[in-house]
């Protein structure tokens, strides 16, 4: 297993702790959200953290549900950043 992998579900994990959240009431949030799709359950976002293959999508909408916007910044040396709602070319449309 990739160590890259199990830091995904690690951070994820803590930070949704941190918030004062549980995995179970995330995925319920999440399920309630989407009543016309098949419901999700915590085994199936805690292997997906697990194995680094969630979609960025959902990862975007449990940041959400616990109050946190994703943040990319530039690596380089001149300072630029974006939140998940951004683009570099202005705000971008939410799903």
């Amino acid at each position: 297993m990739s160590t890259n992998k199990v830091n995904i579900h690690d951070q994820v994990k803590s930070i949704i702790t941190y918030q004062g959240w549980t995995l179970t009431r995330v995925v319920k949030e999440m399920n309630s959200r989407h009543p016309d799709r098949k419901e999700t359950t915590v085994q199936n976002i805690s292997n997906k953290l697990t194995r680094g293959t969630i979609k960025y999508a959902e990862i975007l909408e449990i940041a959400d549900i616990i109050g946190y916007d994703i943040e990319w910044k530039f690596a380089g040396t001149h300072e630029e950043s974006f939140t998940s709602n951004q683009t570099p070319f202005g705000s971008a449309e939410r799903s």
